[in-house]
Formats: structure tokens, sequence, C-alpha cells
């Protein structure tokens, strides 16, 4: 996950300034040193960091932070205050033109960096906030471009106008405003050609576009992946047509998430999205606080809260706490907890997002594992599900064969059901008791 190392090493550095009863110059000056190594290891641009450090050392040797109760705290408040200035200072949404004005946006990058599949995803956010987006494969070069657009438009319920390879881009462009005012659409989004590099065909190919069509939003698609390169490919972008916002992608994967710190600071262009996984709802809108926080280990529960809120079917969820407060649940209503889960991004994503719960960035959550449990409870018959009472010696060597696993990998899933369901009939007395603390290992590997 991006920043695991960055904000690994951060805590590492805030945990000794919070371990000091007070503070001198030198302190801060050597905490600050180390937060500069771990900046320029993320991959964040080396003027980006140097006036990042400059900015909060002359904010952290100030007097109020230097005779302060908690100094400590108050650096480390500072240094997250100055990293949601270098990210942007607030949330930028997408502009759209007013009413049933057509708003034209441009789709652009290099190839490679998951631009055709973010467009679709785009087009689906705006689906789900009541627009009429319709998706335009104006990528006549790269083979199967224009199939993949459609594929990922009917997955997301938006149609998608094609002329096939046999037009430029620009009258394709053309034509479908013609055909979006014609059927009512009131956005229009261009997926245009990306290359292996920057060339003057495909920048001369997108001025065209902007100099003959009313375009309103330039977006400029980026590999997050690739570190400073995804920097300079948006500097560039910028330079040669002009950007209105940026989406970076892969920020899920093994990257040091340098390009996110970087971006808005050498571009002037704010990032408006960040792809967190294949799924729509693993597009996310760029909030640069909440992003601040993760960094710095400090979670992002709002985004949690927002993403469960759109996945978790609520009628389930409900009936699933009437059944855990009763101590009533089997193994059904576990499936349907994983699946929640899973709908979520997995229980490493759930975790990055808590508060204090950052993961060395040597350890690694295999969300996979759960296919294991899933294969024993797959196993069983739809009574043994439900009554996990019965389940016998020979029941559980026929599930564990079924499975492939060893039988003692179903007694221990057995007996960690039964061990929640004793936790969970102890519970409401245990919450009655005052000054009394307890400390549950979750089962099922939670």
């Amino acid at each position: 996950m991006a920043f695991d190392s960055l904000t690994e090493k951060l805590q590492n550095v805030f945990k000794n300034l919070r371990s000091k009863g007070s503070l001198t110059e030198s302190d801060v000056k050597a905490a600050l040193k180390e937060v500069k190594m771990a900046l320029l290891e993320a991959d964040v641009n080396f003027k980006v960091v140097k006036n990042f450090i400059k900015t909060v050392q002359e904010r952290a040797i100030g007097q109020d932070v230097m005779n302060s109760l908690t100094p400590g705290q108050m650096v480390i408040k500072i240094v997250n205050d100055e990293l949601v200035n270098l990210m942007g200072d607030e949330t930028t949404e997408i502009s759209l033109k007013p009413g049933s004005e057509i708003t034209v946006i441009l789709m652009c990058g290099l190839q490679g960096a998951g631009k055709t599949t973010t467009t679709a995803k785009l087009a689906g956010k705006f689906k789900q906030k009541g627009k009429k987006p319709l998706l335009v494969a104006c990528d006549i070069y790269r083979p199967a471009a224009i199939e993949q657009l459609q594929v990922n438009g009917e997955k997301q319920g938006v149609p998608v106008f094609s002329m096939g390879s046999g037009h430029k881009p620009l009258n394709i462009a053309k034509a479908a405003i013609e055909h979006a005012e014609k059927n009512g659409f009131n956005i229009v989004i261009l997926d245009t050609a990306g290359r292996l590099h920057i060339d003057e065909d495909m920048m001369t190919e997108l001025v065209e576009i902007k100099e003959n069509i009313d375009v309103h939003q330039s977006i400029l698609v980026v590999d997050a992946m690739t570190g400073q390169d995804a920097v300079n490919v948006a500097e560039m972008f910028n330079n040669k047509i002009g950007i209105d916002g940026v989406i970076l992608t892969k920020l899920d994967g093994d990257t040091r998430g340098g390009a996110a710190l970087s971006i808005r600071a050498v571009t002037g262009r704010p990032i408006l999205y960040v792809g967190m996984g294949e799924k729509l709802s693993d597009l996310e809108q760029f909030h640069p606080d909440r992003m601040a926080s993760r960094i710095l280990g400090m979670g992002d529960v709002l985004s949690l809260i927002e993403k469960a809120e759109a996945t978790i079917d609520e009628e389930k969820a409900e009936a699933l706490g009437k059944k855990i407060k009763k101590a009533e649940f089997d193994f059904n209503d576990f499936l349907d907890a994983m699946e929640q889960m899973r709908n979520m991004g997995g229980l490493s994503s759930i975790l990055s997002m808590l508060p204090g719960v950052g993961l060395p960035s040597d350890i690694e959550i295999d969300d996979n594992a759960f296919k294991g449990v899933e294969a024993i409870i797959f196993s069983m018959t739809k009574e043994e599900r439900s009554n996990p009472a019965i389940l016998n010696p020979s029941r559980k060597k026929r599930i564990a064969t079924g499975a492939g696993v060893d039988i003692s990998e179903v007694n221990r899933l057995v007996k960690q059901m039964e061990q929640m369901k004793k936790m969970m009939k102890q519970m409401p007395g245990m919450m009655k008791g005052k000054g009394k603390k307890g400390r549950f290992r979750m089962p099922f590997g939670f």
C-alpha cells in the first residue's frame, strides 16, 4: 500500500518527539532531517522537500511551539498542516457547466496508466450523481482500445459513442457532441489515445481537439507507481496543452507515493481522484487533509465511513448486528461479513484507514488468506453452516477433504466460531461493569 514505508518512518520520528518533555532547536532540526530523508526516499520531488522542510522548521522553532506544554505534538500538527498545504488546501471538484449545458472533458495520459479504465470509472461516478455522461472512443491507434472502453462503459451502465478507427479523433469528438445534444447527454468524456512516451504527434492531436472544441476540463491520468516520472509527465502535459487536474492511479500498489505529494506543488494543478483498486468504488475523491492524516498514521475514518455507506448492504448489516447481539450468527453470516469487507477493499484497506493501526512496511495482510476459510465453509452443507453444533468428526473430515485442508484447520475454525459466540454472550454483562478492561483476540484471523 502506498505510503506504508513513509508512514512508518514518520511515526518513528514523531514517537521520539513525543517522548521528550521539552524540545531544543537542535531536537527539531534533527527530527526534520529524518523527515527530509523519509520524504526523499518516498520519491517526493527534491525542490518540494526542500521548501517543505524549510517552512516546517521556521514554524516549529517559533516561541509558541518551543514554550508550549506539548512541543512534540505541536511539531506534528505543523507537519500535518504543511502536508495539507502541499497537496492543496481543499478538495477540488471537477468543474461542470451549469444546467443542461454540455460539459466536455478531455482525458489524456500515457499508455499503461489506466486511463481508459479510469475514464469509465469517472463516468460511473457522474452517473451516480444523477448526470447523463457519454463516453467517446477517440483512441484509434491502440488495438482493442475501443472495445475496452465499451466493455468498461457497459460495466458502469454508461453508453459509448464510437465511429471505429477510420476517422480522426477530432471528427469523432465533434460527432459525439452532436449526438449528445440530440440525445440529452450533459457530460461528454473523450478517451484520447495514450502513447508510450510524450511525442509531438500526441500533443498536436490534443491541441487540435482543444482548439476546435469547447473543452471545459482537461484531466491527466498518471500512474503513481512511476514515482517522480509521474510528476515529470504531469508538468510536461501542463506546459504543452494545459491541464485542469490530475487523477493518480494505482495508489494501492507497491508505490512510494511521492507523486501525490509533489504534483500540486510542481504543476499548480490539483489531484482530483486517486485510484485504489479495480472497482468503481475504488476511484476515490482526493481529500488533502484526509491523505495527510493517513500518511501520518492518524487514519482516515471519514473516507472509511463513506466507503461503508456506499458498499454495505444496510439490511444485511442490521440483520447481522441483531444476530451478533443474540449470539445467533452462523457461518452463512460470516460469509456475508467477508463479502461486505471485500466490497470495502479488503481488511488491509480498512486497517489503513483506522487511527493507530499502521502496520510495519515489512508486514502485509494477504486478503486471499480468507479464501481458505471460505473454502471450508463452502464445503459444508446448508444445515452445517446454519448449525455448527452438528459438526461431528466424520462431518469435519468430509469438509476438510472437500476444502483440501487438514482437519485441524476445520477444528480451529469451528472452535473460533464457538469462542466468538461465548464472547458475544458475555458482552452485555461486561459492558455494564465499570473500570474493567478486557482485551480480546478477534477470531477468524482478524
